[in-house]
């Protein structure tokens, strides 16, 4: 049997944390506010003060987390965060564990639970890499996408709400262009192996590292889809949703950028010329 861990919070995500370890053999033990079931192989506790000496949290927010915690002892446990928050969250949680002898690790999973434990599940850490390094085999049971980011323990929610941002944007797209196609009768199902095809070899490859070391280097230029052509193709986009009573108000921001991009002469550039706009904006 591997070392005692406690799981704080028996969600849906708790619970297959929890389940997680109880199957690689550690002594799981789990402790939830509510009545709930547990996996199997883990053990209920009656109170957060029979926990492990480490522990890993996924509550709702940070205010329960300090609910829940702030009655226990935490002096010499060590607690790994993996509530949903902000970067800043967490940086204060840190400081918060260690006024009270606790060693901290704060997490973002990049996963839904019927993912945990797949080589696929990505989990970011964030705190002292060496206390990182001493939990990491534990950790690995979660996701083989296991890794530490920074020192730093709010960088992991600053990549895990990069990567909503790009979730979110493109649910909405795949909203409006379900609702737009549906205005002529086209059903999702059968828009959908176009729309497939679009997100993985169009979308996709926008990700592509060739395109990161552009936009680091401050390289914009293109012979794919520059500006110009990305201003008219939005300006179709919202005058064709609005012709067919659609809202298009959530374009309209980027539509903006695209315009006055042109106007300042860089029509000629690839759209990652927009980064620019985007960051003068938070100045």
């Amino acid at each position: 049997m591997n070392t005692p861990v406690t799981v704080i919070g028996l969600g849906l995500m708790g619970k297959a944390l929890a389940a997680a370890l109880a199957r690689n053999r550690y002594q799981t033990t789990a402790w939830n506010r509510s009545a709930t079931a547990v996996p199997e192989g883990v053990t209920r506790l009656a109170s957060v003060a029979e926990s492990s000496p480490t522990m890993v949290v996924c509550l709702s927010t940070y205010e329960v987390m300090y609910e829940v915690l702030s009655t226990t002892d935490l002096r010499g446990r060590t607690v790994i965060n993996l509530t949903s928050g902000t970067p800043g969250e967490a940086r204060k949680a840190a400081a918060w564990a260690a006024e009270r002898g606790a060693a901290y690790l704060d997490g973002a999973i990049m996963a839904v639970p019927q993912m945990i434990g797949l080589p696929q599940a990505q989990l970011f850490y964030g705190g002292p890499k060496d206390l990182f390094e001493s939990r990491e085999p534990m950790l690995r049971v979660f996701g083989g996408g296991t890794v530490h980011l920074a020192e730093d323990p709010g960088v992991p929610l600053l990549y895990d709400l990069a990567l909503l941002a790009i979730l979110y944007a493109a649910g909405q797209g795949l909203a409006h262009a379900q609702a737009l196609v549906g205005t002529a009768g086209v059903s999702a199902t059968e828009f959908q192996p176009y729309a497939n095809a679009w997100l993985t070899h169009v979308i996709g490859p926008m990700a592509s590292l060739e395109n990161a070391k552009a936009i680091d280097e401050g390289e914009h230029a293109t012979d794919v889809s520059n500006i110009n052509t990305n201003a008219l193709a939005i300006g179709h986009v919202v005058r064709a949703s609005r012709d067919a009573a659609l809202p298009a108000d959530w374009l309209a921001a980027q539509q903006a950028r695209l315009e006055q991009a042109v106007a300042d002469g860089y029509g000629s550039d690839s759209p990652t010329r927009l980064l620019d706009y985007l960051t003068k904006e938070t100045r």
